[in-house]
């Protein structure tokens, strides 16, 4: 007679503590190896702020640098959810173009830490080549930046917006939104004020959509129309 394998069946509740457990540790590490590095954070300090047992932290993520790589995909996948349903939309090129720079901004602003992260995966391809450089060019990069090139070339052709290069259109993009939060403790020393306030945020947000307008549509005013229907709708 064969034998009955019994299903082992993990309850309801034990499975979402289990991801609650899991995100909790991802946000902390966050945070610390925005602030300390790779090699300078503290798995301990990790586990401490996230409220769980170090051991967890292993047993989710076997060491600190696959826990590192667990938070850049983390970081990156949030990303994806918030820009990716836009630039898949039935908009017109431009507002999709506009949309996405707003959002993207949007998650900036609420993920200050992102722009560091990268800044420091950047900074490690250098003598030993970082482990998951590939995996986020692979995986989050270049899908990102090929439906945007598609954004680009389908606005070009219904000449709403003007010929530009993507491939030196987007960094720019790229560029305005992530080093405003890069520089905010030399902007804080610069201008005496706080550039992480909600109000200065939104001023720098509106600046950054301001120039994407001017520079990118046939039709200036066509670009600025859809600028102030975002700043309306976000009033209302």
């Amino acid at each position: 007679m064969r034998a009955v394998t019994a299903t082992r069946h993990v309850p309801a509740h034990r499975s979402r503590n289990a991801e609650h457990s899991r995100e909790a540790i991802l946000k902390a590490a966050v945070r610390e190896f925005a602030q300390e590095g790779v090699a300078g954070a503290r798995t301990d300090e990790i586990a401490r702020a996230a409220g769980v047992n170090k051991a967890l932290l292993y047993y989710y993520f076997k060491d600190k640098e696959g826990l590192y790589g667990a938070v850049l995909d983390f970081t990156f996948s949030g990303l994806r959810e918030q820009v990716f349903p836009i630039l898949d939309s039935d908009l017109n090129a431009g507002e999709k173009i506009v949309r996405y720079v707003s959002a993207y901004f949007d998650y900036l602003a609420k993920s200050p830490f992102l722009p560091r992260l990268v800044q420091l995966e950047m900074m490690r391809a250098g003598r030993n080549p970082s482990p998951h450089l590939r995996k986020l060019v692979t995986r989050h990069f270049r899908p990102l930046f090929e439906k945007l090139v598609k954004t680009f070339e389908q606005g070009i052709a219904s000449r709403e917006i003007r010929p530009v290069d993507p491939v030196q259109f987007v960094p720019s993009i790229v560029g305005m939104c992530v080093h405003y939060f890069i520089s905010a403790p030399v902007v804080r020393i610069f201008l005496d004020a706080d550039p992480l306030l909600p109000e200065h945020v939104a001023a720098r947000k509106a600046a950054v959509l301001d120039v994407v307008a001017a520079a990118l549509f046939v039709d200036r005013e066509h670009g600025f129309r859809i600028v102030q229907s975002l700043h309306t709708g976000a009033t209302q």
